[in-house]
């Protein structure tokens, strides 16, 4: 005999309604989230602007407010899976969020809010791009090529080395810890030069050069210890795969993209309706997008490279005003989200379990800021660039240092402490490096005007 209240429940009808009654409950926590992270953005970032600190430190220190570190408003799994926030406990109060659906309803706004967030850095990479100078780029491309192969090859022997003679860490975890500190935060640095005006100077466009390189030799570092801690040996075939696709797909991309984007303009100049520039050239940074994230590369690449490509084209300085208003709505998410993902409570030192992982962290922040400062000194025939400059534009590791943390972490790795010592370094790192930057340009700008007649 068939249960008749089981039938009525798994009947179609409900089970619509059910989902119905589920997408309006993501779509509300999604809503509250955005309002939290746009509060927290604007507020922190005003008060550091006032106080003369880059608006991005601001989006930082707001985003672990309200964090997991703080207030806990934003939603994340936890190390469990659990979803705990006070958007959702706000959800269960007003809207009927039911113990039983909660699971799975923080865990969809969890995913549409890093949705967002990768989308941001994109937005992010491809205005960066539009600001950049193609032919300057190309011009210090050896300079910046020797500042990432300095700023990757420096702190990963240095905290490799440390690691195991220092600290007695097993070889693996150290060569994994050593590849962490080798990751640079183009998003952060570059949005930090954008709000210095210093993007377009030989230093920025050495920074960024450098930054995009370290982003590819850091992917292809982390697909090797990866493989080394998977399988105890180094597949050759990965890592020739990685290097080759990296550049054809950069070279490539930037190559072929000059080459249409001629016909390009003509498209644009052809088409009568609302959005004749920006959608096409959306749908251009998130193809080339596509391409990175599918070959393994990063979907960030492919943004940046449309955006060089088409920052040649007469369009450039409309499309830059037009991207503007959607960089202002996506940007702020990333930085937030970078910010609201950090657990500060390992920087306790009453806490025994992180005193030992604090230990090594003050051993790892010094080779982090060393490691990044000596690339200055690749810099080769450029008389009277700030070289300290560049140096500290490649110190902040941000999202890309706790992508290492966590591969670290959910592949057993690395144990607690250490894990603990790189989350510490990565936000001491990601923390200091927007004021330093600031002060490097401002102390060279007050040499200038002493040497001034």
């Amino acid at each position: 005999m068939v249960n008749l209240t089981s039938w009525i429940f798994s009947s179609p009808l409900l089970a619509t309604e059910a989902q119905a009654e589920t997408g309006s409950l993501v779509l509300a926590g999604v809503l509250l989230s955005l309002v939290v992270i746009y509060l927290a953005a604007k507020l922190v970032g005003e008060l550091c602007a006032r106080i003369n600190l880059p608006s991005v430190l601001g989006e930082l220190v707001g985003g672990v407010v309200v964090g997991i570190s703080a207030f806990n408003l934003l939603i994340f799994p936890d190390s469990s899976g659990a979803f705990h926030s006070l958007i959702l406990d706000f959800l269960q109060t007003t809207a009927g969020l039911t113990p039983e659906a909660l699971p799975s309803v923080g865990s969809s706004i969890s995913e549409v809010i890093s949705l967002l967030s990768e989308l941001g850095v994109i937005i992010l990479l491809f205005e960066i791009g539009l600001e950049s100078d193609l032919k300057e780029l190309i011009r210090v491309g050896p300079q910046a090529a020797v500042v990432a192969i300095v700023g990757v090859a420096v702190p990963f022997v240095a905290g490799t080395t440390g690691l195991i003679l220092l600290f007695g860490v097993p070889a693996i975890p150290a060569i994994f810890a050593g590849a962490a500190l080798t990751a640079t935060s183009i998003g952060i640095t570059a949005k930090v030069l954008a709000e210095l005006q210093r993007l377009s100077s030989r230093e920025g466009q050495i920074i960024i050069g450098a930054a995009v390189l370290d982003d590819v030799l850091g992917i292809i570092v982390l697909a090797v210890v990866a493989s080394l801690a998977k399988t105890g040996e180094i597949q050759v075939g990965n890592i020739i795969y990685l290097v080759v696709g990296a550049s054809v797909f950069l070279i490539g991309s930037i190559f072929l993209g000059r080459l249409l984007s001629p016909y390009f303009v003509a498209l644009v100049d052809r088409l009568q309706t609302r959005g004749n520039l920006l959608l096409p050239a959306l749908i251009f940074a998130f193809v080339l997008s596509y391409i990175g994230a599918v070959i393994h590369l990063e979907a960030i690449l492919g943004a940046f490279a449309a955006g060089l490509i088409l920052a040649e084209t007469d369009k450039q300085r409309e499309l830059e005003e037009q991207i503007l208003p959607i960089a202002d709505m996506l940007v702020p998410i990333f930085f937030i989200v970078v910010g609201a993902r950090t657990d500060v409570s390992v920087l306790n030192p009453f806490v025994p379990s992180n005193q030992e992982g604090l230990i090594i962290a003050s051993f790892l922040v010094i080779v982090a800021i060393l490691g990044k400062v000596v690339t200055g000194l690749g810099v080769f025939g450029q008389p009277g660039i700030n070289r300290l400059a560049i140096g500290v534009g490649m110190i902040p590791r941000g999202e890309v240092g706790l992508v290492f943390a966590g591969v670290g972490a959910t592949t057993g790795i690395l144990d607690k402490s250490l894990n603990a010592a790189i989350i510490v370094m990565v936000i001491i790192t990601t923390f200091i490096a927007p004021p330093l930057l600031r002060i490097v340009f401002d102390k060279a700008d007050e040499k200038l005007e002493e040497a001034k007649p």
